[in-house]
């Protein structure tokens, strides 16, 4: 007995034999495991389904008691309140949005770029007192962010960049635990290769640029993740260092929807929506680089 398959133009033939000795090759510990680990990724993605179900419930299953996962009748009504909100204001919510992405971007590039550009000389040009310093960046991690908002806060002061959107991108733009990550990545570059390209007469910056980044994709991919997923929903900027709300970002404008309410049954829906929205972008940021998310944790950045 016979199967043809054809994939992308290609003829495959695979015989009843070859998947009956395949089925026999699975022990009973492979299964027990395959079905432990499906029953476990089914879990993890109920969180996902309750949130998108959650935003198109209207009010009367949103206070149900006990709550429902499943939403009996969908409506884009909490959408729509959303949307009414922000016109009852003097800044809309499509300022928020803007203000969001542009910060994002600018945040996310700039955590990147700076990681990559201190973990090249700890890595490959140790100097005197390196190590010391890359320990400084990682006791760096332990700081809580409220034990460091007042320095913060007098810096950006000092450099007069309050209500400006270098007041919420240059805050952020440290991320040690890229650091991290892009050093442990390219400690694995031989340094013969990059020798080899001295003798070439390959400058610094091109090596920099066109050898050793290309090889720690997979750090660069995670630290996109981590940098987009932390400047997304930041709203530490938008409280400490912007007065004027048409400066103010998603996160912070989503914060005070239900906040300071007499009723806290008010906005339920509207709020329901905004956490969808505010989810989403991260989660589409995490299927676009997960390939290289995960090569990164498998740590095969270099072959």
């Amino acid at each position: 007995m016979r199967l043809n398959i054809r994939v992308m133009g290609k003829r495959f033939v695979y015989r009843y034999q070859d998947w009956r000795s395949a089925v026999r090759r699975i022990d009973r510990t492979q299964i027990i495991l395959m079905i432990g680990l499906t029953l476990m990724s089914i879990f993890m993605l109920l969180p996902l389904v309750y949130l998108f179900n959650h935003a198109f419930k209207p009010l009367h299953e949103l206070l149900l008691f006990p709550p429902t996962f499943i939403v009996r009748e969908p409506t884009m009504q909490n959408f729509t309140d959303l949307l009414a909100l922000s016109q009852n204001t003097t800044i809309p919510v499509t300022r928020y949005i803007f203000n969001s992405v542009i910060v994002t971007v600018l945040a996310t590039a700039g955590m990147v770029f700076t990681g990559s550009l201190c973990a090249y000389p700890l890595s490959k040009h140790p100097f005197p007192g390196s190590r010391w310093l890359f320990g400084a960046i990682m006791i760096s991690l332990l700081f809580a962010t409220e034990a460091i908002a007042i320095p913060r806060y007098v810096i950006v002061q000092s450099l007069g960049i309050m209500n400006t959107y270098l007041g919420h991108v240059l805050p952020m733009i440290a991320l040690p635990v890229g650091v991290f990550l892009l050093k442990q990545f390219m400690d694995q570059v031989p340094n013969e290769l990059l020798d080899a390209a001295k003798i070439d007469g390959a400058s610094e910056i091109k090596i920099f640029l066109r050898i050793v980044l290309p090889l720690v994709t997979p750090a660069m991919a995670t630290i996109t993740i981590i940098a987009f997923q932390n400047a997304w929903g930041n709203a530490e900027t938008s409280t400490l260092f912007m007065q004027d709300d048409a400066m103010k970002t998603l996160p912070f404008y989503m914060g005070t929807l239900t906040s300071n309410l007499a009723n806290s049954v008010a906005r339920q829906g509207a709020a329901a929506a905004g956490a969808l929205i505010m989810f989403l972008p991260p989660l589409i940021i995490f299927l676009i680089y997960q390939r290289k998310f995960i090569a990164t944790m498998a740590h095969s950045g270099i072959k």
